[in-house]
C-alpha cells in the first residue's frame, strides 16, 4: 500500500507521486483510488487499490539503480530486429513489463534506428511513449533536468555509428 506523496511508476504512463487516495462510489459500491500526478505532463491517474498488483504499479528506483542505467543506457548496443511487425510486438512487451532497463532498450534502439533509416509513425509514437517512461522515472530518481536527461540520451546515440 503508497502513501500520499510516494514516487511511483504506472507502466505505460511513467512516473510520478500520489497525490490523494480517494473513495469513489462506482455502481453503487465505494473503492478507494490512488490519485497520480505524472511527472512530465501533470496528467493526473486514478487507479483503483485493488488494481495496482496486476496494473504494475511499483516505486520508482532508488538512486542508485538510476545511476546504473544511466551507465547501461551509455553502454548499450542496440541492435534491431529488421521486420518491423516482430519489433514492434517486441518492443510493446518490453514498455508493458515497466522495467526500466527494457524501457531503456528501446528508446535507444527507436533512436538508433531513427538515426539511420527514420520510424515509420507508430513507431515515432512508441518512442515518445518510451522517453517519456523513462525520463519521468529518471527525471524523479535522481532530480536531474529533463533536457540533462535527453542529453544523456542524446549523446549515448550519437556515439553510435
Amino acid at each position: 500500500m503508497y502513501e500520499i506523496g510516494d514516487k511511483v511508476v504506472y507502466p505505460m504512463h511513467g512516473a510520478g507521486v500520489i497525490e490523494s487516495i480517494e473513495d469513489k462510489d462506482i455502481l453503487g459500491e465505494t473503492h478507494k483510488y490512488y490519485t497520480l500526478k505524472l511527472s512530465l505532463n501533470n496528467m493526473k491517474l486514478m487507479i483503483p487499490m485493488l488494481n495496482c498488483d496486476k496494473t504494475g504499479l511499483r516505486p520508482i528506483i532508488s538512486k542508485d539503480r538510476a545511476t546504473d542505467v544511466l551507465e547501461e543506457l551509455k553502454n548499450y548496443l542496440p541492435n534491431p530486429e529488421n521486420n518491423w511487425s516482430k519489433r514492434y510486438k517486441t518492443n510493446a512487451l518490453k514498455i508493458k513489463t515497466g522495467n526500466i532497463s527494457d524501457v531503456m532498450t528501446v528508446v535507444k534502439g527507436l533512436m538508433f534506428l531513427d538515426k539511420i533509416k527514420g520510424l515509420s509513425t507508430s513507431e515515432r509514437k512508441m518512442l515518445n511513449n518510451a522517453k517519456q517512461i523513462f525520463e519521468s522515472e529518471i527525471h524523479l530518481a535522481l532530480e536531474m533536468s529533463i533536457e540533462e536527461i535527453e542529453d544523456i540520451i542524446n549523446n549515448s546515440v550519437m556515439q553510435l555509428n
